[in-house]
């Protein structure tokens, strides 16, 4: 049994008291933003466009950063200032009355998550041997995932007490007060957390990419299907919130909206350490293979837009989903990858995943609004379904 002083170091613990701090931030806003929404008259296509083209530039900054950063062979003050923009951008939504300032301030925050993302997940697989490193990222996760309950927690109870002189009120601000724990996970990642760079490698950008190993590269074959039906959360969020409105009322679908996204993120953060300690023992492809097969179910099950007990049921697996593809996606490169290399190929995986962010976003909340919402996560699900059988088939080096 290894000693939990392996992989309960110093890194470890300031990367996940920052991921805490981060996602109280940012999922304070993410629970209550579909009634934000929904109170300006934004609707769900504006808001799939809004979720994919931040996803985007996300994922265009997560590739550069990866690089530059082994390029460099420094990592540490990239990832503060990336929790500084990420910690401050969504604020804007404070000042929102159309669809242009949400926009604004999902890019600058998804900037910062752009070139932090796969710089932290670098940082964290190089500060833990590798026969523990499954546990280490799970417990990365499940402490990142109880920012994510605070988060939503605080802005439920803010939104049941705030005075509401007007229905858009309350929102704008939680909005604001998100800012306290956004502005202090810069700061304890810039305290805490010791750079694990390994000097300066002058990789070069397109020979690297040409370079990746077979086995990573069918690991993003299946990530990136999978991608394409894995929609924001948010919509499955504002699904619930507009399925529940008729019986429910505006403010009160709302609040059991983001109730429900409060549960899924409680599931998540007492499934990623269990998930990432199993996930040493047992081949981390086929986990992963399995948690892509249980979204499509839980997507499935969502477009039939079911009762208040059938959505928790729905917003239960979504958190174990979210667990093992937490988890697992960011475990599994470090074993294909050489040290020198990894920001890049960290870069390449946040690539493929913003891709995938901003095509299922945009075309599932498109279709929702064009056409239906059953239709929508239909087509989500069956792409996540093959997605499964990629990676069950093809990712299969016995190391991961």
């Amino acid at each position: 049994m290894s000693s939990s002083r392996e992989w309960l170091n110093r890194n470890v613990a300031g990367m996940t008291l920052t991921s805490l701090l981060s996602d109280s931030c940012y999922e304070m806003i993410i629970s209550v933003l579909p009634g934000f929404l929904a109170a300006v008259g934004i609707s769900p296509a504006a808001l799939g466009w809004i979720e994919g083209s931040a996803d985007a530039l996300s994922s265009f900054l997560k590739l550069w950063a990866g690089w530059y950063s082994d390029h460099i062979g420094r990592r540490k003050w990239i990832v503060v200032a990336g929790y500084f923009f990420t910690g401050t951008g969504m604020s804007l939504f404070a000042l929102a009355w159309s669809w242009p300032m949400i926009l604004l301030g999902r890019m600058v925050s998804w900037f910062g998550k752009g070139i932090r993302g796969s710089l932290r997940d670098a940082m964290l697989s190089e500060s833990v041997p590798s026969t523990v490193r499954g546990r280490a990222i799970g417990f990365h996760r499940a402490g990142d995932t109880v920012g994510a309950i605070l988060g939503p927690l605080a802005g439920i109870l803010l939104l049941q007490f705030l005075p509401v002189p007007t229905a858009d009120h309350p929102f704008r601000v939680i909005f604001l007060a998100s800012l306290i724990p956004g502005l202090a996970a810069p700061l304890a990642f810039a305290f805490m957390v010791r750079e694990t760079g390994r000097g300066t490698g002058k990789v070069r950008l397109w020979t690297t990419l040409r370079e990746l190993p077979a086995p990573f590269r069918n690991f993003l074959t299946g990530v990136g299907v999978f991608g394409l039906g894995d929609y924001s959360p948010t919509l499955l969020v504002m699904a619930a919130t507009v399925s529940l409105t008729p019986g429910h009322g505006k403010v009160a679908a709302a609040s059991i909206g983001a109730t429900l996204y409060l549960v899924r993120n409680i599931v998540e953060a007492l499934a990623a350490y269990p998930i990432g300690a199993l996930s040493d023992r047992v081949r981390r492809t086929r986990l992963l293979a399995a948690g892509y097969a249980l979204a499509a179910v839980i997507t499935a099950a969502a477009a039939f837009q079911p009762n208040l007990a059938g959505w928790a049921a729905i917003f239960v697996g979504a958190g174990v989903f979210a667990a093992v593809k937490e988890t697992l996606e960011s475990a599994i490169p470090a074993a294909m990858i050489d040290e020198r290399i990894r920001g890049t190929a960290y870069g390449v995986l946040g690539f493929v995943n913003g891709f995938g962010d901003l095509a299922s976003s945009a075309v599932v909340g498109t279709l929702w609004t064009r056409v239906s919402l059953d239709y929508a996560f239909g087509l989500a699900a069956g792409l996540m379904v093959s997605g499964a059988i990629v990676m069950f088939i093809d990712a299969k080096p016995a190391s991961v």
